[in-house]
């Protein structure tokens, strides 16, 4: 399970997939953007520590929220981006936050969808960054993230 940046509040983030129709997806399937499902996190945090907000709010500083064809070097249906919300208020607040993003870019490419069962990703996935450090930090330089952080959130590589 990833601990992304040590954000505090949160306890949990697991890889996965969702958003599709087929039963106990693999990468494999996944990754052949056949499944209907989406690469994704399911996040556990303690509400009382951080917000949902919070957590929209570095959500949409980790993504290019207007690209429709997948994020970064990610390319394809399964990549493409999207809030799963579970209940009528995180729904509102996901809508709410994806139309202040609006005002910054126009036209936004991020999904909200409700939520549908999640599938953990293989274990291999799992904190993939920690288990691989040397191909996550090149994936990561050539991906062109980090650049469009700095571009757009002056979020360089050594800012969260």
């Amino acid at each position: 399970m990833i601990q992304p940046f040590n954000v505090h509040g949160v306890y949990e983030v697991v890889a996965g997939y969702t958003g599709g129709n087929e039963k106990n997806p693999d990468y494999e399937k996944v990754s052949s953007g056949k499944t209907g499902h989406l690469e994704a996190i399911q996040i556990k945090y303690n509400p009382k520590e951080i917000t949902y907000e919070k957590l929209l709010e570095l959500f949409w500083k980790q993504i290019d929220p207007t690209d429709s064809e997948g994020q970064f070097a990610d390319r394809g249906r399964q990549y493409k981006t999207a809030i799963f919300y579970h209940d009528k208020t995180q729904k509102k607040i996901a809508n709410n936050s994806k139309k202040e993003l609006k005002k910054k870019f126009g036209k936004i490419a991020t999904m909200i969808k409700k939520s549908s069962e999640f599938y953990s990703a293989e274990e291999y996935h799992q904190d993939y960054y920690k288990k691989n450090p040397i191909s996550y930090k090149t994936y990561r330089n050539l991906s062109g993230r980090d650049e469009y952080r700095e571009k757009v959130w002056d979020l360089g590589k050594n800012k969260r």
